[in-house]
């Protein structure tokens, strides 16, 4: 990947959770005016754009759970979201197990074309065994999992960017193959990745444009984007990092924090254990115990990227000030869930992000 400029001198990017999947973004009895349809969405991704997102995430499931009954597969929700914007980026994630890489190369380059080079990806080694069970495929040892995806996207890279692409790898064979029409986007659409644990960040470093981290406080955020760097520095590149958090901002500070004891308090019980158990187990596979959702307490656990422990909750301001202390360290994207999106998307835009832009002027100005 190409030298990006310094994070304090590039503005904030932002990203949404899309809601394409029942159930809304906690796990939680409380009301949610969120709604799954397509119909909602497409005008939740014309209002997100409109109000400063650059970025929506289509989440991937493929069959009911914890609290997602019913779920839109992603790369097909996101193409439809991309037909509906006019700037928005979608980024869909895949399970390299259940892709073939040049089969989604394919329809990355042709949803590159559709949507005038917005697409994008994002790869997922995999947190649920029951799916892969269910559709007969091999469940992998958690750093097989990663070891597939980076052999993934290697050879997507190489489809993408190459004529008569050649890999023999331990996952994929690709022989003599040439993708025409390429992406629009050059080098290529941009990579996406999560995941916490050693394996998950040697990856980042190695071969992903961006790493998706989990909820952290300042140090956790600290600590792995000074890993994921130090690796990508020894093989010569640089990685942006997103960061997952879930937004609850109101007039008064005492609205906001009620309505998040109202979300934990109201937390489904029986289907966040039953998450936190299937999480924990893919993650304790880990040679070094660091795998995602490892550290999770059962609040955590409620909004199921760990988006409470990013701490966005509050008034407009002291939202917006605490994004500005993540982009210090080295954020380069907020990647939001929010209770009730079409409310809280444009409230977050018209009230939260005018004073994040305010902020980060003020930062330069004062190292200019």
């Amino acid at each position: 990947m190409s030298e990006t400029p310094d994070p304090a001198a590039e503005p904030l990017k932002f990203a949404y959770w899309v809601p394409n999947v029942s159930g809304g973004l906690v796990v939680s009895e409380i009301e949610q005016r969120t709604d799954w349809s397509y119909d909602y969405n497409r005008r939740l991704a014309v209002l997100a754009e409109d109000n400063g997102f650059d970025y929506a995430l289509t989440q991937v499931r493929y069959m009911a759970s914890y609290g997602a009954d019913k779920q839109h597969e992603s790369t097909s929700f996101s193409l439809a979201l991309l037909l509906a914007t006019r700037r928005l980026k979608v980024i869909a994630a895949v399970h390299p197990g259940l892709w073939h890489p040049g089969v989604l190369a394919k329809l990355g380059a042709t949803a590159d074309h559709l949507s005038g080079g917005r697409f994008a990806v994002n790869v997922v080694s995999g947190w649920f065994k029951g799916e892969f069970t269910a559709l007969g495929e091999p469940w992998l040892e958690h750093d097989e999992r990663y070891r597939r995806s980076e052999e993934f996207i290697r050879a997507l890279k190489a489809i993408w960017t190459t004529d008569h692409a050649e890999l023999a790898g331990d996952f994929y064979r690709v022989r003599d193959f040439t993708l025409k029409p390429k992406p629009l986007q050059s080098p290529h659409p941009e990579i996406f990745q999560g995941g916490n644990s050693t394996a998950a960040r040697q990856m980042a470093g190695r071969v992903s444009d961006w790493y998706f981290m989990n909820g952290k406080d300042f140090d956790g955020v600290t600590e792995q984007i000074a890993e994921v760097s130090s690796v990508a520095a020894t093989h010569g590149r640089r990685v942006r990092f997103g960061l997952n958090g879930f937004v609850v901002a109101r007039d008064t500070e005492a609205e906001a924090r009620e309505v998040l004891r109202e979300i934990v308090a109201k937390a489904d019980r029986e289907a966040v254990d039953g998450f936190g158990a299937a999480v924990k187990q893919a993650g304790q596979s880990t040679a070094d115990g660091k795998g995602m959702w490892q550290d999770s307490e059962f609040t955590d656990l409620v909004q199921y990227n760990d988006g409470f422990r990013t701490g966005l909750v509050g008034t407009p301001e002291q939202v917006a000030r605490r994004i500005v202390e993540y982009k210090k360290r080295g954020v380069h994207l907020l990647l939001l869930g929010f209770l009730h999106y079409l409310e809280d998307v444009e409230y977050f835009g018209t009230r939260v992000l005018p004073i994040v832009r305010e902020l980060e002027a003020e930062v330069l100005a004062g190292a200019a």
